[in-house]
């Protein structure tokens, strides 16, 4: 009997496990490919898993509420049809299962087909990119090669194209990638102090952390730790901008029916001084430093259980003002619903964070890894300002903001963090209080 594993999606580079929160269906139904199999929360994002095949499923191996390693096999599904009855039969089930967790190692050594795929790869391919691998000759390694930009590092027709054209381009490129791409040097091992003990008196009320709360709480301690943290300051004068949005907030909706706060003009900002500074829009990697070609901002977003997750927004630098206020409330509304897809909070290159929505007047917000610059935005003020005009020096009531940016001093120095800053301001500061909706 031909049966396939369903076994845990990898939906992030840093993720090695989630939670089984709900499965949609139980041992002996019949599912068609695409249906959604089961609910799972990896990091601080819940995600409906839908099935690569069609078939019957005759086996689940968790239940709901367990912790399971990437990889692992969930469930099984007969794709015959046919549904196991006898205690043999699961055993023969457990045995292919080891046969499939060994195709990877034979892969490397044999001269598979993409035919084979099913057999060397718990990996799924469509009909449709099977084909497309067949007719341009993609063998089974290149194809295990591509990355994938579906759900569960699924490869859609896009990325085998994306495939075909870059090793169009250079007939040597994926060799030379597996061949000269050095390994990252190991980093310095960290001393992890432990904490003081903490006495707990009887009128204390202790409350344990949930899963997410304990994943931010050790993200930013390992960011604490790797990166030695800078932060600089500007106030900016935002008065134009405040006109400009005052007065056309009521006609921005009704044209495009999205409601425009300060935060995509904070982005539009962000992502233009990004394009001119490239050095920030980096990563360090060992003793290399990796430019990204994509500036990707990610908006830090407070949710209602308290906890905080960042959706990014993709190639900020190439959208208006219109596209990027549409997709930052797509974003956070679905982030406040919990309904944000894995993709939509991976592959960031810098975070924007808003203390000003807490009414606070300046932060020093730690870098989200493996970035190395963030940014925190205050409240904006009405404030007494000096006005330089041709008659004279005059006090005039201008609305003001503090921009602060803590960055990665191992490889931005005060000169570049201090500039770059600047510049954000600038973009600010000199909004078009006559610009078009």
């Amino acid at each position: 009997m031909a049966s396939f594993n369903i076994v845990m999606p990898k939906l992030g580079e840093s993720i090695q496990e989630g939670t089984i929160t709900k499965w949609f269906v139980k041992e002996g139904d019949t599912i068609e490919e695409d249906d959604m199999l089961f609910e799972v929360a990896t990091d601080k994002v819940d995600s409906e898993i839908p099935s690569p095949v069609d078939g019957v499923i005759t086996k689940i191996n968790y239940e709901e509420d367990s912790l399971v390693a990437v990889g692992e096999v969930l469930a099984v599904v007969s794709l015959d049809g046919e549904v196991e009855e006898t205690e043999p039969e699961a055993t023969d089930s457990k045995d292919e299962t080891a046969k499939t967790d060994e195709a990877p190692a034979k892969a490397e050594t044999t001269d598979a087909s993409v035919d084979d795929s099913r057999k060397l790869s718990n990996r799924f391919y469509s009909p449709l990119v099977k084909t497309i691998a067949k007719e341009e000759n993609v063998s089974f390694d290149e194809l295990e090669s591509i990355e994938g930009s579906g759900v569960g590092g699924r490869v859609q027709k896009k990325d085998i194209m994306a495939y075909l054209e870059s090793r169009d381009s250079s007939a040597s490129q994926p060799a030379a990638k597996k061949e000269s791409k050095p390994a990252a040097p190991a980093a310095p091992a960290v001393e992890k102090k432990a904490a003081p003990p903490v006495s707990v008196g009887a009128n204390d009320t202790v409350v344990e952390m949930d899963r997410v709360r304990k994943l931010i709480a050790d993200h930013m301690v390992m960011s604490k730790q790797v990166s030695p943290h800078v932060t600089s300051v500007v106030e900016a004068d935002v008065t134009d901008l405040v006109i400009w949005r005052n007065k056309n907030k009521d006609a921005f909706q009704k044209k495009y029916g999205d409601k425009i706060t300060f935060m995509p003009i904070f982005t539009e900002a962000v992502a233009a001084a990004l394009a001119e500074f490239p050095m920030v829009n980096s990563s360090v990697n060992g003793d290399q430093i990796v430019m990204k070609k994509d500036v990707n901002v990610g908006i830090a977003v407070a949710k209602p259980d308290g906890n905080l997750i960042v959706p990014v927004i993709r190639n900020a630098e190439q959208r208006n003002l219109v596209g990027l206020t549409k997709e930052l409330n797509r974003l956070a509304d679905a982030a406040r619903n919990n309904k944000l897809d894995p993709s939509e909070i991976q592959g960031g290159t810098f975070t924007i964070t808003n203390f000003g929505s807490f009414g606070n007047i300046i932060g020093t917000p730690i870098i989200n890894q493996p970035q190395v610059a963030i940014l925190a935005t205050g409240i904006i003020e009405k404030k007494p300002a000096v006005l330089e005009t041709p008659s004279g020096d005059v006090i005039a009531i201008r609305h003001k903001m503090y921009l602060s940016l803590s960055y990665d001093h191992r490889i931005i120095d005060g000169a570049l963090g201090g500039a770059f800053l600047r510049r954000i301001a600038d973009h600010l500061e000199q909004f078009d209080i006559n610009r078009a909706i």
